[in-house]
């Protein structure tokens, strides 16, 4: 009878999905709820053609993920794939009112005409779900996490400068500096103490991931609150130029600008400023029409910066402590990007 049941429902709803694991992701970023989309489909995973793709389709997929509200439809190909694997399409056409709970319950077609740069990207408000509170700004505070609507604090037992390098990156922040126990009541936190023994290894996109006791289950006081400090988000930018997507680098730090010796720069470093800046893809122009964007003045910041080319962001590359240099501003790194008409400045 159960089975005959299951039959039924079958037919007059359609295709149930069976277990809570979701058939769409957000792949490419490290933000946990944007990146390029992709579907999986007899076992695999493809790409979605970004053929009539929209703020409606992305929202079926943020509630999916739940990942908040839409954002945003930027194009996939900010999100390069790693392989030829990673570069079929396995859909097209996605028609969403908006409404559905799940991206297969929108109208939609295989895949039959698609070019790479045609996969689709989602971009969805990040749940808060964790918080740096008391302090000076907004990555540096203590360590609190939402459960049932409520803020608690994070208990010091068991916790790391890893679990602090979540924290910061999950907030956008720079790299974790400090993790200390709030010394002071100045600085103890109130209500509950939600977490103890949480122990990341450092690679997760967020604190929940982390394995830590059952939530409310500790006997730690707030004067074992956790507090960590992050550095201020890296920023850069290109400045010079006629545009936003060519000049001479800048990034920020400690509150002040500062340019980037051009020791050990080449084409990967190149790619990851045009990506983190969306700018398209770097047009790698010769030294001579970089010396166009003139030198800097004041800092310089950073030196013998090595990427991979498939990070997402410069911070993600290997490179100097912060002033460390032997440098002068002749030796400034300037960068053009495809993202809108080279801007080089008249000669």
């Amino acid at each position: 009878m159960a089975l005959l049941f299951s039959l039924i429902l079958a037919i007059c709803t359609g295709p149930v999905l069976l277990g809570s694991s979701s058939r769409v992701r957000l792949v490419g970023s490290t933000r946990r709820c944007e990146g390029r989309v992709e579907v999986e489909k007899e076992g695999h995973w493809g790409a979605v053609c970004d053929d009539g793709w929209d703020i409606k389709d992305v929202a079926v997929v943020c509630r999916e993920l739940g990942c908040g509200e839409a954002r945003g439809t930027p194009s996939g190909i900010l999100y390069k794939p790693s392989s030829e694997e990673e570069r079929k399409f396995l859909i097209q056409d996605v028609d969403c009112n908006g409404m559905e709970d799940t991206l297969f319950q929108c109208e939609l077609e295989d895949v039959f005409n698609c070019l790479d740069n045609e996969a689709a990207g989602a971009l969805c408000e990040i749940p808060e779900s964790v918080r740096l509170a008391g302090g000076t700004g907004a990555c540096n505070g203590r360590v609190e996490v939402k459960h049932q609507g409520q803020w608690g604090t994070v208990c010091k037992t068991g916790w790391s400068l890893l679990d602090a390098k979540v924290v910061c990156r999950q907030l956008g922040c720079g790299r974790a500096i400090l993790t200390k126990r709030s010394c002071n009541k100045a600085t103890e936190g109130q209500g509950p103490i939600w977490l103890s023994h949480v122990s990341c290894s450092g690679q997760e996109v967020s604190l929940q991931d982390c394995p830590s006791e059952p939530w409310g289950m500790n006997n730690c006081t707030h004067d074992e609150d956790m507090w960590v400090e992050c550095e201020d988000p890296f920023k850069l930018r290109l400045v010079g130029g006629n545009n936003s997507c060519s000049g001479r680098l800048e990034v920020l730090h400690k509150g002040k600008w500062g340019s980037v010796c051009d020791d050990g720069w080449g084409e990967k470093e190149d790619r990851v400023v045009c990506k983190q800046l969306e700018c398209g893809q770097s047009l790698f122009p010769s030294v001579k029409v970089r010396r166009r964007f003139g030198p800097g003045n004041g800092t310089i910041w950073l030196d013998d910066v090595h990427c991979s080319g498939e990070e997402y962001s410069l911070e993600e590359c290997g490179h100097r402590l912060w002033g460390y240099h032997n440098c002068k501003h002749k030796e400034d790194v300037a960068v053009i990007c495809s993202g809108q008409e080279p801007g080089l400045p008249d000669a």
